[in-house]
């Protein structure tokens, strides 16, 4: 293979990962960061960038450094029960409960909606998620679709819309990059735009579209020992685009405050930034956008969730759970956006953490020989903050026991009115198992050296 050929490659599946991963919720997110974090855009970005770009990339290589097939292989050192339930649960978020829901709704709400009168919005939205999901599922039916529809077609148009925008009006900006400063921003931007990052769903999202990449890369005539390190190559290249797409749109939003107020969401916001530039037909051009970037993403998420269910749970064919997310995807669609996004927030403050703590423990795993004792160890110290973190963002969140729960949390464990208190007793967790880890080991070697003694 030619070194020109080996890239022309290298670029189509690096394609393939962007179309998959940048979706609504990338495109609309970072604007609404750059409204709400005003002059504290640059940490806030730093922050976003963390979740939004580098955690996704340390999952791929914690997918090719432990030779990963999907979710399950990720999470089955803690135990093999413990890799199904996360991979059910995974697969749920980023799936038929938020992930692939979100992605019609949104295009609805930005593209359809604005031309339908309220009478006809629950009718309209039924019809369109209706032929939005069933197309996804026709395309998705045959898994080697993906590398043709996304990485040749669907995934060049909405890039070349999308840059057309940000050209437009990043060259003639609404206003300066010193606006007012939201309060979640004055004090902890970082930690905030950090958090922010979670919205995207793409750290834990990484974890599951990997496998359909590796099918796209082996579909391309590589061998399983050269995966890996293609894998790598093209999610690195993919990331560094999105770092500059996301980027370019936080400052879009900021400087937007010189000619708006903030918007309710980043969707509202980027549908006014572009009738500022496009007058009536921006909010057309908003929607097309929009329903390519976000149909992307859902074929990726449909193929991914059939492959891995069908691994977990055989007796039920790749073809059937294909229309299990797109049934339950346009089942949750309808219920409505704002639904979706609330409940989404308290869902992935649980399943960040366990998603974070697994993929730098597959980084590390040489150190211990993956071994089941520190996979556990971390997961014992990490479960109970993940669920306070959860609960303090739910709308429980309100109730008076609640609250005096998460107030209690909040000034005992150290990041933890932050977002992050998982941190710290996943550390402790790591030390402590890798303690035991090395006694037991040594224990092992002194048998050995035991036994080989008396046999001599």
């Amino acid at each position: 293979m030619t070194q020109q050929h080996h890239w022309r490659k290298t670029i189509l599946v690096a394609s393939l990962i962007f179309g998959m991963f940048f979706g609504a919720g990338n495109l609309i997110f970072p604007v609404q960061l750059g409204q709400l974090a005003g002059a504290n855009w640059l940490p806030a970005t730093l922050g976003f960038l963390v979740t939004g770009t580098l955690v996704p990339f340390l999952a791929m290589l914690a997918v090719s450094v432990t030779r990963s097939r999907g979710v399950y292989d990720i999470a089955k050192p803690v135990a093999p029960w413990f890799g199904t339930l996360f991979l059910v649960m995974l697969h749920l978020t980023i799936g038929p409960f938020f992930g692939t829901p979100r992605t019609a709704a949104t295009a609805f709400s930005m593209g359809v909606a604005p031309f339908l009168p309220g009478s006809l919005q629950t009718g309209g939205m039924f019809i369109f998620s209706a032929l939005f999901f069933g197309l996804a599922y026709v395309l998705s039916v045959k898994q080697s679709n993906l590398v043709s529809w996304i990485g040749k077609y669907l995934n060049p148009l909405f890039l070349i819309l999308l840059v057309g925008i940000l050209c437009i009006a990043l060259l003639v900006p609404m206003g300066n990059l010193q606006q007012t400063v939201n309060t979640a921003y004055q004090q902890n931007a970082v930690f905030q735009g950090f958090l922010d990052g979670y919205n995207t769903m793409d750290g834990i999202a990484l974890l599951a579209l990997a496998v359909t990449v590796v099918y796209a890369v082996k579909g391309l005539g590589y061998h399983d020992d050269e995966v890996p390190k293609m894998v790598a190559k093209a999610g690195m290249l993919s990331i560094v685009v999105e770092a500059v797409f996301y980027t370019a749109l936080v400052l879009l939003g900021t400087s937007s405050l010189g000619a708006f107020k903030v918007s309710a969401n980043g969707g509202d916001a980027f549908a006014q930034i572009v009738g500022h530039y496009a007058g009536n037909f921006g909010t057309l051009f908003t929607g097309v956008v929009v329903t390519l970037a976000v149909f992307t993403t859902a074929m990726g998420l449909f193929a991914s969730f059939a492959q891995d269910m069908h691994k977990a749970f055989p007796k039920v064919s790749y073809l059937n759970w294909l229309r299990v997310i797109a049934a339950g995807s346009f089942i949750t669609a309808n219920a409505g956006l704002t639904n979706i996004v609330a409940w989404a927030v308290p869902v992935l403050m649980l399943m960040y953490p366990f998603a974070l703590s697994l993929i730098a423990l597959s980084l590390l795993a040489k150190f211990f020989n993956r071994s089941a004792i520190v996979y556990q160890m971390v997961m014992v110290f990490v479960i109970g903050p993940a669920c306070l973190d959860a609960l303090a963002n739910s709308p429980l969140s309100v109730v008076g026991w609640v609250s005096q729960i998460v107030t209690t949390y909040h000034q005992v464990v150290p990041l933890a009115a932050q977002g992050m208190g998982w941190v710290v007793p996943g550390m402790v967790g790591l030390m402590l198992g890798y303690a035991v880890y090395r006694v037991q080991t040594l224990n092992a070697k002194k048998i050995d050296i035991r036994d080989t003694t008396l046999s001599e």
